[in-house]
């Protein structure tokens, strides 16, 4: 049994801590427009409150899959299965005890210009009510001297499986206790969002984002629209129109108008789930900052959300032999 610990991938521009309970990112520091490092991720200064579950998945990669499963059932093969409601009335991110919770073992660790870590997960057959055994594997590198990439895969032993993981890490590129982020601005190459249900599960349309609260194809600050929308943001975004860059789509740019600290998202996942961090309420983290509503913004590459119930949705299921692939970059400068 692998021992929850804390690994620092460090280049002299940016300094990242990750621990291998849920490939969790615990901190990453980069440097604003006058060079002052500044932490940019919400979350905890020891992994008790991680363990304790006080986090709403700070930092953590989810799954088996990510996201709602409506009623907490699907159908593969002909086999119906049943997964834990842990949040009434669908399953969310893998159920009680999802990758988030895992601890994983630490397969790889290398220093240098470009230091990384490999964590590696076996998921069994019936984890979670999930089919087939499931080999894991997710590295964060430090590419260059702001940025972040991180691959995840996976493998199914014997059964074909629904998989789509997320990184559910919460930015705030003011530095995590500068409060909201409802003035940092967004833009988000997604031409469609799937609209939800009232449980947040996607109704099966493709809706065309312009003329809505929910158009980010042009740079426009998070807070602008956000009354429109209910508690706030929480919504798939289909990543349709972004410019690619080594096979990775560009996803989303975040800036902070303060620190000048911008964030460049690219992937090769088909959505998004933008979250604007509605939940969060007085949650005390890092040196006793304390988060409120609106403290992070989340920006979850993924698979569609409640796709193996959804025949239009692109398919989440791997066949045992085939590979997961999920790639991020997370590209940092400041402008």
């Amino acid at each position: 049994m692998a021992e929850p610990k804390i690994i620092e991938l460090n280049n002299g521009s940016m300094q990242v801590k990750v621990s291998n309970l849920g490939c969790t990112i615990l901190s990453l520091s980069v440097p604003d427009k006058d060079g002052n490092l500044g932490d940019v991720v919400l979350g905890f200064d020891t992994l008790e409150p991680y363990q304790k579950g006080l986090a709403p998945y700070f930092g953590s990669i989810v799954g088996r899959v990510a996201n709602r499963i409506k009623d907490g059932k699907f159908s593969l093969n002909g086999v119906d299965y049943t997964l834990p409601i842990n949040k009434p009335p669908n399953s969310l991110h893998g159920g009680h005890k999802g990758f988030d919770k895992a601890v994983w073992e630490v397969a790889e660790h290398k220093e240098g210009e470009h230091p990384s870590v490999s964590f590696k997960y076996h998921s069994h057959d019936g984890e979670e009510g999930y089919p087939g055994d499931l080999s894991v594997t997710a590295t964060y590198t430090l590419t260059s001297k702001t940025t972040l990439r991180l691959d995840m895969e996976a493998v199914p032993a014997n059964k074909a499986t629904p998989v789509s993981l997320a990184q559910h890490t919460y930015w705030n590129l003011g530095g995590h206790n500068s409060g909201d982020i409802l003035n940092n601005t967004a833009q988000i190459w997604a031409n469609h969002i799937t609209p939800v249900d009232q449980y947040t599960v996607p109704t099966g349309e493709i809706m065309p984002v312009k003329g809505t609260p929910f158009d980010f194809t042009s740079e426009k600050q998070i807070g602008r629209d956000i009354q429109q929308v209910g508690l706030g943001y929480d919504h798939n975004y289909v990543l349709d129109c972004g410019d690619e860059k080594d096979g990775l789509k560009h996803a989303a740019k975040i800036k902070d108008p303060k620190s000048s600290r911008v964030l460049d998202l690219w992937t090769n996942a088909p959505g998004m789930q933008f979250y604007t961090a509605n939940y969060v309420n007085g949650v005390v983290g890092k040196g006793g900052a304390v988060y409120n509503k609106h403290a992070g913004v989340c920006l979850e590459t993924q698979g569609f959300p409640n796709a193996i119930n959804t025949p239009n949705f692109p398919s989440v299921v791997v066949q045992p032999g085939d590979k997961y692939i999920h790639n991020m970059v997370y590209e940092f400068s400041v402008e």
